[in-house]
């Protein structure tokens, strides 16, 4: 487990990020630029890491002052599917703040989110031919007009609410998006409104403000625990409905009661025997939800037969920090561990009998430092993001696998040496550098390609130019 933000000042970002085919490169004066591979090489004197933009169709940094631990994307009403620059971008997030007292929620707005326009899905040739994909971005800057966002600015507009305390992790709901639940180092879970705030973003214009500060009571605090906590998530199937999880082993079973009211189980669910790391609840029953924990282990509960685990099982060799249930193929789940692999379950091939764990279909040990935060797109069943505390954050698509042939006829074609190395997974799409101590990351659920990511000098906004993604049938 690897949490904390130690260092609140603002680092300049020397690299920004790398597709796995020559997205970025490392140069010294006078010296040809050359391809860069995340693990394998290092700088020498002088040298830097330089970000290629034609890996990117946005890329864009801002901090909020403080580094923050934790952050959630809020889901707006500007519409689905959004795929015309510029974007308008909504989070809360929470700040690590060097004195406990000057801890904030942070309700923010991103506006005029620049980039280079690229459809969603290739565009069909005639019959019997083949299909021809219509990148807009070829001419990279040339694409880049008014019409989309290419000459704008991104502005950031902040409202703060004070926070007793470092905001351990921060969750909006997804169906009543200005409520906010919020854990603190305290030791306290607590809900929020913040409908003014949104509806004040929402109807401001897009020009920069000074960060507002306001005092504001919460709607619930909970101090049940016994101690602080990391796992928290609302149910995305039942209105209000929420777990949290702390380090002594507990879990609480929130449910919503009337209009601002929540009856917390005074009993906790109890079956692991370390610090619950994080929760997930199941994207098609309502019942369920999954946790993992220090202890090495994943557990699965039904909260109709009782306070015990329907399921428990050993999942990594090391603390498994993060889960992601697939909410597009509801039998796979994912988790990142201490030891910097992550792993691929289908839940069907799970057997409560002692014996070979048969339901792992993938495992990667790419990262070889703690993984902090995995997410599967809402958009591709197959695509997921990780982030680790090696400062990389890697895009993955499970779907592919290596073709011989395709790379023999790659190098003849372009009479080049590809110098990656043989044991890069066929599955790495994109690798993203730049940010130092990554905490969290969130893909957006309403603008295909997007992703936020979290780390201890700010923020980015990146939409990596060779991720393909298709609209639903």
């Amino acid at each position: 487990m690897v949490r904390s933000l130690k260092n609140p000042k603002k680092a300049k970002r020397k690299n920004k990020g790398s597709n796995k085919g020559d997205g970025s490169s490392s140069s010294a004066p006078l010296m040809p630029a050359k391809v860069w591979q995340p693990g394998v090489d290092k700088l020498e004197d002088g040298e830097e890491l330089e970000c290629d933009p034609s890996a990117y169709n946005s890329l864009h940094a801002f901090h909020l002052g403080w580094p923050c631990l934790s952050f959630d994307i809020v889901r707006d009403s500007l519409g689905l599917l959004r795929t015309e620059f510029p974007h308008t971008v909504y989070c809360v997030a929470g700040t690590q703040a060097e004195n406990a007292s000057r801890n904030s929620i942070g309700i923010f707005k991103v506006s005029n989110v620049s980039g280079k326009r690229r459809d969603l899905v290739p565009t069909k040739a005639a019959d019997g031919e083949p299909e021809m994909d219509t990148d807009s971005s070829d001419s990279d800057e040339d694409s880049e007009d008014e019409g989309h966002g290419g000459s704008l600015t991104p502005v950031l507009q902040l409202r703060m609410v004070a926070h007793e305390g470092c905001v351990n992790r921060i969750r909006a709901m997804t169906q009543n998006p200005h409520i906010c639940a919020s854990w603190s180092d305290t030791g306290h879970v607590q809900i929020w409104d913040f409908s003014d705030h949104m509806n004040a973003l929402a109807a401001s214009e897009a020009e920069a403000t000074r960060a507002t500060s306001f005092n504001q009571a919460p709607l619930v605090k909970f101090g049940g625990h016994k101690d602080e906590g990391f796992a928290l998530d609302w149910s995305p199937r039942v209105t209000g409905r929420l777990v949290s999880g702390d380090c002594k082993n507990c879990i609480h079973l929130w449910e919503p009661t009337s209009d601002a009211k929540w009856n917390v189980g005074g009993s906790p669910f109890v079956g692991h025997t370390a610090s619950v790391e994080d929760l997930q609840w199941s994207p098609t029953e309502d019942p369920v939800f999954a946790s993992c924990s220090v202890d090495r282990s994943i557990a699965i509960w039904d909260i109709r037969t009782g306070n015990s685990p329907a399921f428990s099982f050993k999942a990594h060799n090391a603390d498994v920090n993060v889960i992601s249930w697939n909410r597009l193929a509801s039998v796979m789940l994912a988790s990142g561990s201490d030891d910097g692999t992550f792993s691929i379950r289908d839940l069907r091939l799970l057997s409560k009998e002692q014996g070979e764990d048969k339901s792992v279909v993938a495992h990667f040990e790419y990262h070889k430092h703690p993984i902090t935060s995995i997410e599967w797109s809402p958009h591709e069943a197959s695509v997921l993001a990780v982030s680790s505390a090696d400062n990389q954050l890697t895009i993955w698509d499970l779907s592919l696998e290596k073709d011989e042939e395709e790379e023999a006829e790659f190098k003849a074609k372009t009479n080049e040496q590809v110098s990656a190395p043989s044991d890069i997974p066929p599955q790495l799409l994109f690798v993203h550098q730049g940010q130092k101590d990554l905490k969290e990351l969130h893909w957006h659920n309403q603008i295909p390609g997007m992703l936020v990511s979290t780390a201890g000098d700010g923020f980015n906004i990146l939409m990596p130019s060779n991720i393909q993604t298709t609209l639903p049938s």
